[in-house]
Order: structure tokens, then sequence, then C-alpha cells
């Protein structure tokens, strides 16, 4: 990934901003703590099953408030932090506030990899997707097999339950 001015713009705005309201049914339980708010800028890469593109796995960076990657995204859908430490999880709720991006998502931790600050996290948000989305067109049978990549950025905010 290439740094440039725009990326760093798009970071600090990220996390300097205030978040936007978030539905009711995305909020982790009551007595979760914050551990930690990352933003991720990469692809949703979509596989053309002959008919329609399906999600087959997040490709993206994560960083922390000062545009320091600290981690990655990928396919389980499985977050690793710069210690090695993973959380893989399973979303429990969704929402669309932009009809041109991914929904916002609540996601449950399902299994722990590693020591470190991702063991601690039961519960994650996906908020203030811009993209992702995959395309209207172009997946038929012709097309069978073929991926593609469609941008995005997310706030990811991890928590644990005491």
């Amino acid at each position: 990934m290439r740094f440039t001015p725009a990326l760093f713009l798009s970071l600090a705005v990220c996390c300097a901003a205030q978040p936007a309201a978030v539905p009711d049914n995305l909020n982790p339980p009551a007595d979760a703590t914050l551990l930690l708010q990352l933003y991720a800028i990469g692809d949703q890469v979509y596989l053309c099953d002959g008919t329609a593109w399906m999600l087959s796995h997040p490709d993206a960076k994560l960083f922390n408030s000062i545009a320091e990657q600290v981690g990655t995204h990928f396919a389980g859908p499985t977050w690793e932090y710069f210690d090695s430490s993973r959380v893989t999880g399973k979303a429990i709720a969704n929402a669309t506030p932009d009809p041109d991006s991914i929904p916002w998502l609540l996601v449950q931790a399902k299994d722990h990899l590693g020591d470190g600050l991702m063991q601690k996290v039961a519960f994650i948000q996906r908020l203030n997707t811009k993209g992702g989305k995959a395309p209207s067109t172009g997946c038929d049978a012709a097309h069978k097999g073929q991926e593609t990549r469609s941008p995005y950025s997310a706030d990811y905010l991890f928590y644990a339950i005491p």
C-alpha cells in the first residue's frame, strides 16, 4: 500500500472524528470495555459464482490513530494484531446506514490464537464503512470463478468482557 497525503488525511479524519450514531443492535453488551480502535483500508474480495458476486474474504491493513500499520484483516473473518495475536469472529448483527457501502456489523469472537491483545477480544464493531460493495454487474456464466476487489475503509472497535 502506498502512503499518500490523502491516505493520511483519511486516517486522521477517521480516528479524530466523533463516531456516528450506532444502531442499538450493533452495540456490544453493556459491560463490554473498549480495548482498541483501528482503521482499515483495503479490499473486499468477491468471486463470481456464475450468477452473482459472492464475498470471498476481506484483505485490509489496520492502522492506529497516528497512521501506523498495526495489523491485518483477512479471511475468517480474522483480525491479526502486530503482537501476532488473532481473533476470528462471526457477524451477529448488521445495519446499512450507507446504501453505497458494505454494512456496519457487530461481530462476536469465536476463536483466538496467540497471546496478546486480541486474546481478550469478545466483540468487534465495524462502523463508518466506505465502499466495499460487490459490483452489480459483470458476473455471469462466462465469468464464473473470476475475482474482483472492491476498495473499502472502516473503523473497527474491539471490546473485552470483564
